[in-house]
């Protein structure tokens, strides 16, 4: 698979593109009112404890409160020794343990008031403020530092027995007291000397914070994660990357700066892009970008697939459109499923969408070909940064996962909620207002409320109201004795109406909206 990364840097935001055999997968977006806060850690104080839910809310600084979940509350805390009645410096926690007291008592582990420090999980979301963990770590280029561990694991991705145990030796010669190391994908095939350096940076980074934090009043900043730029390179840039393009010569040197002190063997591979023509209209990454947007994606062979966004969760619909085959129709329908499933899983990463998503395709009667399906869909996301599970198809043609969600969806950040429709995705049709606007004006009538009365309108309902063949406000004024004049309003919505009571002069649309 041939994997490139493209940056394009502008005047307000950094865009970073991730190719996979010339296909967008990855798009991630940095402006500066939008900063990532992921990894951020916060000297925080506790100021409510909801037992029923086992959790707490922390005091760190922003406008709404964090959320801490019991399981969230790390081993490397007293706090969370105390809580499973181990040592906090014990090499493994049996997980029958961890599950068995894990929603238990929260209580009993923090107190209001008490002081902590917290790392940020989850970016706030809509109404929902951030979701912190006490379960602290620092990710370098080779290994993840988890600060009052003692432990030593290995990425489960580095499947290889012999150097999964070279590995573990390795890092226990160089791995200082106090601190968990957990080896990284990229550590495979690594030397001491790189894992040395690497840990070594960690562990200043963390005696930095933990000095910081003795003196640091709560809400106080104690570790900012670091930019998008260099986030992707420490964790995309890694060795199958063939060539990383950025068409700003400034960042291009930072870049390399920040490359030669990670990991000098990829610095051949950064290019500067100097042509007139924008990087990501010769990447062809700017047509893939306005798509993201789009809720219909076609597919190869004349299938497309259908992305709604609910409250709970994302469902995507597979048609198959204008495709049909020649013979066999089991066939067929495999072919276009396959072809979906690779489509879906791309947007998926591609719109970074997390949570419970299902994925409903075409049915299938062969319990192999929905094997098949199922293999080829999981294969999908093997290099998917993002945690996921991932069940197999249901005799309903369904595929149920789910999918770590860390920030909101890259959607939100590419567009906002529709103002006529709320984020709705339809509006009430005309017709609907109109039968509201006759049914107000009877409750006016039984309230005795007045005679003479202005509606403002958008021009396209006023049209409506008024046309050659029904004259809705005539029969109105006729039917109930009032004298009613309309007034075209652009600034309203569609499905918008003011109803102005002409003789007091003010605004009576919601005294009778609703028979109360």
């Amino acid at each position: 698979m041939k994997k490139e990364i493209v940056v394009n840097v502008g005047e307000h935001e950094i865009r970073i593109a991730v190719l996979e055999d010339e296909k967008l997968v990855e798009l991630h977006v940095e402006r500066p009112e939008d900063e990532r806060m992921v990894g951020d850690m916060y000297k925080g104080r506790v100021t409510a404890i909801v037992p029923g839910m086992q959790a707490a809310f922390v005091e760190i600084g922003m406008e709404k409160a964090a959320f801490l979940h019991a399981s969230d509350i790390g081993l490397s805390t007293e706090a969370g020794a105390a809580r499973y009645d181990i040592d906090s410096d014990e090499d493994e926690v049996n997980a029958d343990v961890v599950r068995k007291h894990r929603f238990e008592n929260i209580e009993r582990i923090l107190s209001i008031d008490q002081e902590i420090v917290t790392q940020i999980i989850k970016e706030p979301i809509g109404t929902k403020g951030p979701r912190v963990t006490t379960d602290l770590s620092l990710p370098g280029r080779f290994s993840v530092l988890a600060p009052n561990c003692n432990y030593i694991r290995v990425s489960k991705k580095i499947t290889n027995f012999a150097e999964r145990r070279r590995l573990r030796r390795l890092v226990y010669d160089v791995k200082p007291e106090g601190v968990g190391i957990i080896v990284r994908t990229e550590g495979e095939g690594r030397t001491e000397k790189e894992f040395k350096n690497d840990i070594r940076r960690l562990c200043k980074i963390w005696a930095k914070i933990k000095r910081k934090s003795e003196s640091a009043k709560k809400g106080t900043l104690l570790h900012k994660e670091e930019s998008m730029t260099s986030s992707v390179i420490r964790d995309v840039f890694t060795t199958d990357v063939v060539r990383f393009v950025v068409d700003d010569k400034g960042t291009y040197k930072e870049i390399l700066k920040y490359v030669k002190s990670i990991d000098p063997e990829l610095r051949n591979r950064v290019e500067l892009y100097e042509s007139d023509i924008p990087i990501f209209d010769t990447f062809a990454v700017e047509p893939e970008i306005d798509k993201m947007l789009d809720r219909k994606i076609w597919v190869r062979k004349g299938a497309y697939i259908v992305i709604d966004q609910t409250e709970a969760l994302v469902t995507i619909d597979v048609n198959s459109g204008r495709f049909v085959g020649k013979s066999d129709p089991e066939n067929m329908i495999l072919q276009t499923n396959l072809e979906s499933a690779r489509e879906a899983a791309r947007q998926i990463r591609l719109r970074d969408i997390g949570g419970l998503l299902i994925i409903d395709f075409i049915d299938m009667y062969s319990h192999q070909n929905r094997k098949i399906l199922y293999d080829e869909f999981r294969r999908c996301f093997n290099n998917d940064r993002a945690k996921n599970s991932i069940l197999p198809v249901s005799e309903f043609g369904l595929i149920e996962m789910t999918r770590e969600r860390t920030k909101p969806s890259i959607m939100y950040t590419l567009s906002e909620s529709c103002p006529t429709c709320h984020g709705f995705g339809r509006i009430q049709s005309k017709e609907t207002v109109a039968m509201k606007l006759e049914r107000w004006f009877m409750r006016a009538k039984v309230a005795k409320a007045g005679r003479k009365y202005a509606i403002h309108f958008h021009p396209e309902m006023a049209k409506f109201m008024q046309n050659e063949d029904v004259d809705r406000v005539r029969e109105i004024e006729k039917a109930l004795r009032m004298k009613i004049e309309i007034v075209v309003e652009d600034s309203l919505s569609v499905e918008e109406y003011k109803i102005i009571n002409t003789d007091q002069g003010v605004d009576v649309t919601a005294l009778y909206q609703s028979g109360k």
